[in-house]
Formats: structure tokens, C-alpha cells, sequence
């Protein structure tokens, strides 16, 4: 499966601020700009023959049966024989998003980085808010596996839900470094964003001090063992960074989850 950019422009499952729904674009604008070039750290060329495709953007009106939309999306990119890299958008998309990689390929093992567990039963009197899309997907049944990473603002009720769903969390105030995260079947790594120390970026909704570096998360992904076949970058809200440093942290970030797709 050749991994296949899939835009899903929508925010509207926020909880504090929108602008998430902006992050496609800049994510893409940064993959093409020319102070940068279009190859991996490992040596792969983004821009070579059966590297990479590209879905482009869902469009999702006001109003609309978003994770409908959503899920249809990705169902698409697996029917074209892609497996879907997502561009986001908040939190909230992961669970569509997740929901047709499973409907494809069966319960998948999940890698979730990311300052918050988002993990709530609901949140806001919102069961699909970008605070909850774990705890939708452990209760369907879509994941056998969820190990979370970065983890920094877990309150009582979170633990709760870790216990519950027996989340393997690596939170930060643990941290010693990357370290190799082993899976034995389907692998979907869901990156959001404010995993990152607020130093690094500034283009995010939720900043949460005291994360990871960049160089952390790339090590992360570079020493992935697991077949990837599906991914999303998440909750970039261009917004907020007026430099728009955090596109082209989250450009880097993209063209290495390419080549995690193709190591295996």
C-alpha cells in the first residue's frame, strides 16, 4: 500500500479554540517549500515514482455527519490500494479515521503521542470531542492494543479510563528518553501535535509545557517496529504561529511517517 495523504480540514470537535481545520494547508504549503528538499532522513524521496499519493482534501460543510464524511474518506484511499496518512484537523478525527482502518484491516495496535490522554467519556457533554476519540475507539473494539506516549495532564477520571481499557501510558514525568515501541500486527500512529514541548512549536491549540523535542518524535517514528497502515498529524492551528514554524515541524514529521510506511 502506498501511503496516501488524505486532507480532513475539520475542527469542529474542539473544545478550547478553533483553527485546527487550517492545518492541511499549512502542512502542505511547508512540504513544498523550497527551503527544504523532498527526501527522508533515510534516504527516501517523497517526490519518487510509487513513494507517495495524495487524496487531497474532504470537503466538510457546517452541519454536516462529519465522521461519515471522514470515514468514508479513508475507506476510499484503502479501495485505491493506499494506506492513509492524514492531515488534520483536531483530535476529534481520529476516531472515524480509525474506525474504517479497523472496518479494512481488523482491530489495530495503536501508537498515540501526545501531551493529553484523550481519553475522556465525554467532554463538554460531547462523546465525540477531540477529548474523547480513544475512549470511543477502545469501547468499539477498534484497537487491541493502545500504547500512548508523552503523555503530561492525566487527571482522576483519565486513569480511570486507563485502567479500564488497559492503556499502556509513558507519561512524561517518566521520560528518559526514545525508546523502540514493538508491535506484532497492524500498527496506526496517531501524532498529535502538542506532544511537542510548546518551546518548539507555537502553532497548536493546547500547549502543555515540559514535552518532547522534535528529535525525540523522530526517533520515535524512525524506531517503529510494526507493519504502519495508516497514520494522522493532528491539531496544528496555524492561528497561532505567525512564523509558520510549526507547518514545517509537522512537514518533517509527515515525510518521516512516509518512510515508516515503507520500511515494512
Amino acid at each position: 500500500m502506498i501511503p496516501t495523504l488524505l486532507g480532513v480540514p475539520f475542527d469542529g470537535a474542539s473544545s478550547f479554540q478553533r483553527g485546527a481545520a487550517l492545518g492541511p494547508a499549512a502542512i502542505r504549503e511547508a512540504l513544498q517549500r523550497e527551503s527544504s528538499n523532498s527526501w527522508t532522513e533515510d534516504g527516501l524521496d517523497i517526490t519518487a515514482p510509487g513513494s507517495l499519493a495524495d487524496a487531497g482534501d474532504l470537503i466538510i460543510p457546517d452541519g454536516s455527519d462529519w465522521p461519515t464524511i471522514i470515514d468514508e474518506g479513508v475507506t476510499a484511499v484503502y479501495r485505491r490500494g493506499g494506506a492513509p496518512l492524514v492531515l488534520g484537523g483536531d483530535h476529534g478525527i481520529t476516531f472515524p479515521v480509525v474506525r474504517a482502518v479497523a472496518r479494512e484491516l481488523g482491530p489495530v495496535q495503536i501508537l498515540h503521542l501526545d501531551a493529553h490522554g484523550d481519553l475522556y467519556d465525554s467532554f463538554d457533554g460531547d462523546r465525540l470531542s477531540h477529548a474523547c476519540p480513544f475512549a470511543r475507539i477502545m469501547e468499539a473494539g477498534l484497537a487491541s492494543r493502545l500504547v500512548q506516549v508523552g503523555i503530561r495532564t492525566l487527571n482522576p477520571h483519565q486513569r480511570d479510563q486507563i485502567r479500564r481499557f488497559g492503556v499502556e501510558t509513558h507519561e512524561m514525568r517518566k521520560w528518559t528518553g526514545p525508546f523502540p515501541v514493538r508491535f506484532d500486527g497492524p500498527v496506526y500512529l496517531s501524532l498529535d501535535l502538542d506532544v511537542l514541548d510548546p518551546a518548539f512549536i507555537a502553532g497548536i491549540s493546547h500547549p502543555e509545557p515540559g514535552g518532547l523535542s522534535v528529535r525525540d518524535v523522530v526517533t520515535m517514528i524512525q524506531r517503529l517496529e510494526g507493519r504502519l497502515v495508516g497514520a494522522d498529524v493532528v491539531e496544528c492551528n496555524p492561528i497561532n504561529d505567525l512564523s509558520a514554524r510549526t507547518g514545517m515541524v509537522a512537514a518533517k514529521l509527515v515525510k518521516e511517517l512516509i518512510a515508516a510506511f515503507h520500511r515494512h
